[in-house]
């Protein structure tokens, strides 16, 4: 007996050794997998991003354009080969962008830390110009990128004089947005504070409207907003003016009569940047729409008056801009519906009329009973000099607006319009027409009956959008913009080599444009 208990035990304590040895060699047991997991603090979209409280959305869209009847993915044809509307001008402008935003949030003691990017790859068009070669030769200016404003880099492509294109399929990365939000501040490159909060589109998608502010493609700010409840909020905020509010400082003792035909009214001498556009807004979004009031102060600086620090400068010149916003929702045309409208005046700032996609600068060709050909033209700059004198403001006013009409869940329609004008001083128009006797560096130029560089800008369009499936739609946007400008006659001129146009008479008259776009995009 006492021999069998121990074999027993013997063979037990064998046996828990085997196991022990048998267990050390099976793998660990794994962790568990952390999926990703929603986040449903901030709305559809949002994630957990593994391992933090941080929570990501990624977003975009993808866009195709075929633009008519124009050079530019934005703009009618205004100005340049554009303007010139003969063999150079683009019968089409083709554009295809992606878009990327990333979106994160996170909760902290402080209130809601969110950074948010948006970025986008574009390839666009591009377009030819005239070298003023006697074998008739043209260069590539296209479109490869993106510039300052986002929208376009115009390239120094490697065209060569027989219109031989050596690159112009390029593209190139642009950034609309990059900022922080923290405790009420915004830090980086946002929509400016001015701005309506459908920017350039009360109804539309060309982007060229005037008659408002619209930085759609963002500026770099620090703003602080304060948030007092019920849809009523206020910010001031500190904006960089050099990429998108810079309508010119011209000294017009270099005013010519062919600058002038093709829209140049001067020498433009900006100096470097001193200080930020200041904004101030306030804002009621509430349910029945929203009601909005912005002001703008812009220094304008100048560098000198000649080619160095010994010809002197005149002194900085501030301009200001003040404008009012409104949208009306769900009124009784159906459900949906709305009605957006803005007004602006400025006061040595176009851009916050003429803004930056819009442009200030207009030389367009047309046909003439009694000269060659006919020619409207006219700059709005936010200040003009001659050597020696002070900075004289260019004053404008504007408006713009737009109905949308929901047809079904599918389609829908918006009728939109803009209107500015543009006001020059007794420094503007005693250099370029005269006075009291005075010859003018246009005005005096035989033929011409009617002098005067005040100008507007009439444009009226509709766009119709078809949503067959979710966030998949296609626009057709037609838009007709008119040049009023206020000079008459006839006058000799040698427009720029770069239109292609000859030395002859041209008769001085309104201009009008048309242009369209068709667009397919795809959100995500």
């Amino acid at each position: 007996m006492k021999l069998t208990k121990t074999l027993f035990l013997g063979s037990a304590a064998g046996l828990m050794a085997a196991s022990g040895a048998f267990a050390a060699d099976l793998p660990v047991k794994a962790r568990a997998v952390e999926y990703v997991k929603i986040c449903s603090l901030y709305g559809a979209g949002f994630y957990y991003i593994p391992g933090t409280d941080t929570c990501i959305k990624l977003g975009g869209y993808l866009r195709a354009d075929a633009n008519l009847n124009t050079n530019s993915d934005f703009n009618p044809n205004q100005s340049g080969v554009a303007g010139a509307r003969n063999r150079l001008m683009n019968y089409y402008t083709f554009r295809a962008r992606e878009d990327l935003n990333i979106d994160t949030r996170t909760a902290t003691e402080y209130g809601v830390v969110r950074t948010f990017f948006d970025g986008v790859f574009t390839w666009t068009t591009g377009n030819y110009s005239g070298t003023g070669s006697a074998t008739g030769g043209t260069q590539y200016s296209g479109t490869l990128g993106l510039n300052a404003s986002g929208t376009g880099l115009v390239g120094s492509g490697s065209g060569n004089v027989n219109g031989t294109d050596g690159n112009t399929s390029a593209g190139a990365l642009g950034v609309y947005y990059a900022f922080i939000q923290f405790a009420g501040f915004t830090m980086g490159k946002a929509v400016s504070q001015f701005d309506a909060p459908w920017t350039n589109y009360p109804g539309n998608i060309t982007d060229n409207l005037v008659g408002g502010s619209g930085t759609v493609t963002g500026v770099t700010q620090f703003t602080y907003t304060a948030d007092f409840g019920q849809g009523v909020t206020a910010s001031f905020s500190a904006e960089d003016a050099t990429a998108y509010y810079q309508a010119g400082n011209l000294n017009m003792t270099g005013a010519t009569a062919g600058g002038i035909i093709g829209g140049s009214y001067g020498t433009n001498a900006l100096g470097g940047s001193r200080s930020p556009n200041l904004v101030g807004q306030v804002r009621v979004d509430q349910a029945w729409g929203l009601f909005q009031a912005s002001v703008a102060a812009h220094d304008n600086h100048v560098a000198y008056y000649g080619a160095t620090e010994a010809t002197g400068h005149p002194d900085d010149k501030w301009g200001w801009a003040v404008q009012l916003a409104l949208s009306i929702k769900n009124i009784p045309t159906g459900a949906g519906d709305t009605i957006n409208i803005q007004g602006v005046y400025t006061d040595g700032a176009t851009r916050y009329n003429f803004q930056n996609l819009s442009g200030s600068s207009y030389s367009l060709f047309g046909s003439s009973g009694v000269a060659y050909q006919s020619v409207g033209f006219a700059n709005a700059p936010d200040t003009v000099y001659v050597t020696g004198s002070s900075q004289e403001t260019v004053k404008t006013w504007g408006f713009r607006g737009a109905y949308t009409h929901n047809w079904d869940p599918k389609w829908n329609s918006s009728l939109y319009g803009a209107y500015a004008q543009a006001q020059f001083g007794t420094l503007a128009k005693t250099t370029i027409c005269g006075a009291g006797g005075g010859a003018g560096v246009f005005g005096a130029l035989a033929g011409v009956t009617g002098c005067n560089p005040d100008f507007a800008i009439g444009q009226l369009g509709v766009v119709t959008r078809w949503t067959p499936v979710k966030n998949l739609t296609f626009s057709a946007d037609v838009s007709w913009t008119h040049l009023d400008q206020k000079y008459s006659g006839t006058v000799g001129a040698s427009p720029s080599v770069a239109t292609a146009k000859p030395t002859a008479a041209y008769e001085l008259k309104d201009q009008d444009s048309v242009a369209m776009i068709l667009r397919a995009q795809r959100n995500w």
